[in-house]
């Protein structure tokens, strides 16, 4: 329980004080006129509450991830701890912050052009082109992930309430999304559900305090605990939990809200906010799966067995996060907290969904130039997309899937190099803050050895030996390096100020 009570204090002062360091390296100016005002468009840039964009990044970021990422990750221990903690306080939240900060410097850029504008016209056509993929696959998923969980909720009655029904009112849902003003119809259920999450971790939070169970602590926290995982805890443990710690996807969508601020002084409430927010409800999910496993007379000599006997399902014979969401909402917060598991499990993909095809198409708006003040021309960017989801929905492509986590968290690594060289040139360019690309050059070279020595070792990856795989991506790490370091030096030489 300590261990708990402690981290949560530190993401919280992560927030006040990191959050506040990070914002004075940036140099938030609240002189600048925002986007939403130089490109008002009534359509994808409009002013918005504070509040409310807080609400839509937060609900934008998080969907299922600190939900069931979070579940999955404390399997391998109380490390799950430590990552959400220092990977939400030091990457997770800086990368998001900056990335929606200069998106927000860039008019609200979309993601592939800030990384073309920083690594190179090759990386600019490789990241949209992944991009889309990305957001096509992630809203064809989130077709078909909540549209199961529904159809498992009703009673059987042919087509009606059927998992096709659903698909079609999902699927016209995530249209509407993608098409109307961001303020119709986005901007009016997201805070709803956003708070929906926000009042369901309360809840577990005073479950963790008043609920039998035990907790483990720190000092359990360098070993693998997990009972059938054939990944070691590093790198698996910061793969599994990404949306809480460091997340790629978050910086697909972090434009949108640069799209809709009023201020750059509200930069570091919704963005490092956002994603310190996230963090805290991945921290209580963590701590609530283990406690309330602990709890329970089931199979298992361990927290973590009982775990994953309490998430198994019956009919696939696999674990499934989505039964323990249900069960301990049941159990601890009784009648509402039967809403709120509804809530979780079905609201949080769909409201991840909506903004991936959203994201698609201004991605491909921006690299198109095409403007999107007419609804015509939102559809005609849209189409394509819908058509592609469509039929990706009729092919079993779990195995594609099991590569999302690592390239989301590869994403993020590409990221946090684009930002590490948008850092180092405003500071030659300026002569100022020479040490500021230090707050994304560390989490880079953290997340480069993660991402390159899960895929040697993954069994959808190379497998490879576990030294051979840690020598391997210790040295593709050391030649990122040393290639940044040549290159910082040579864009010092060539400074006129030099």
């Amino acid at each position: 329980m300590l261990t708990f009570i402690v981290s949560l204090l530190l993401l919280v002062l992560g927030y006040l004080f990191y959050g506040a360091f990070v914002d004075r390296v940036f140099g938030s100016d609240p002189r600048r006129t925002t986007p939403c005002y130089t490109s008002q468009d009534g359509v994808d840039y409009m002013p918005m509450p504070t509040w409310k964009v807080f609400l839509i990044q937060f609900l934008n970021i998080a969907g299922t991830g600190p939900i069931f990422g979070a579940i999955q990750g404390i399997l391998f221990g109380p490390a799950a701890y430590l990552w959400i903690v220092l990977g939400c306080i030091l990457g997770g939240a800086v990368h998001d912050y900056m990335s929606g900060m200069i998106s927000l410097r860039q008019n609200g850029a979309s993601l592939p052009e800030i990384i073309g504008d920083n690594l190179g016209q090759v990386m600019r056509l490789v990241m949209r082109v992944l991009s889309l993929v990305l957001m096509i696959l992630v809203g064809a998923v989130f077709v078909t992930t909540p549209a199961d969980i529904l159809d498992g909720m009703m009673v059987d009655n042919g087509f009606l309430w059927s998992k096709t029904f659903w698909v079609i009112i999902i699927f016209i849902y995530y249209i509407l999304a993608t098409l109307l003003p961001i303020d119709k119809l986005i901007g009016k259920i997201y805070p709803i559900f956003g708070l929906a999450l926000l009042v369901m971790a309360v809840g577990l939070a005073y479950g963790i305090f008043t609920q039998n169970g035990s907790m483990p602590e720190i000092t359990e926290a360098f070993s693998n605990h997990h009972p059938s995982s054939t990944i070691p805890i590093f790198p698996g443990l910061c793969i599994t939990i990404a949306c809480g710690a460091v997340s790629g996807f978050h910086a697909t969508q972090s434009p949108m809200m640069a799209r809709c601020m009023k201020n750059e002084k509200y930069g570091r409430p919704i963005f490092y906010g956002a994603m310190i927010t996230e963090g805290l409800v991945a921290l209580i999910w963590a701590a609530a799966a283990i406690k309330f496993a602990d709890s329970l007379d089931v199979a298992g000599n361990t927290p973590y067995e009982k775990l994953i006997t309490a998430m198994m399902n019956p009919e696939t014979g696999k674990p499934s996060p989505a039964i323990l969401v249900n069960s301990i909402c049941h159990s601890w917060l009784g009648t509402v907290g039967a809403v709120l598991a509804v809530l979780g499990v079905v609201a949080a993909p769909i409201t991840s969904g909506d903004t991936a095809f959203r994201s698609a198409r201004l991605i491909a708006a921006d690299f198109m130039h095409y403007k999107q003040n007419k609804l015509y021309k939102r559809l005609m960017l849209s189409l394509p997309l819908f058509v592609i989801s469509a039929v990706l929905m009729f092919i079993n492509f779990d195995i594609l899937w099991r590569y999302f986590a690592w390239f989301n968290q590869t994403l993020a690594t590409i990221t946090l190099w684009a930002i590490t060289v948008w850092l180092t040139r405003r500071s030659v360019a300026e002569c100022s803050k020479p040490y500021a690309y230090l707050i994304t050059f560390i989490p880079a070279l953290w997340m480069t050895i993660v991402c390159s020595t899960y895929i040697l070792i993954a069994p959808e990856g190379f497998q490879l030996n576990h030294f051979v795989a840690y020598s391997i991506g210790g040295l593709i790490t050391l030649g990122l390096l040393v290639g940044y370091i040549w290159w910082a030096r040579t864009l010092h030489r060539k400074s006129p100020h030099s």
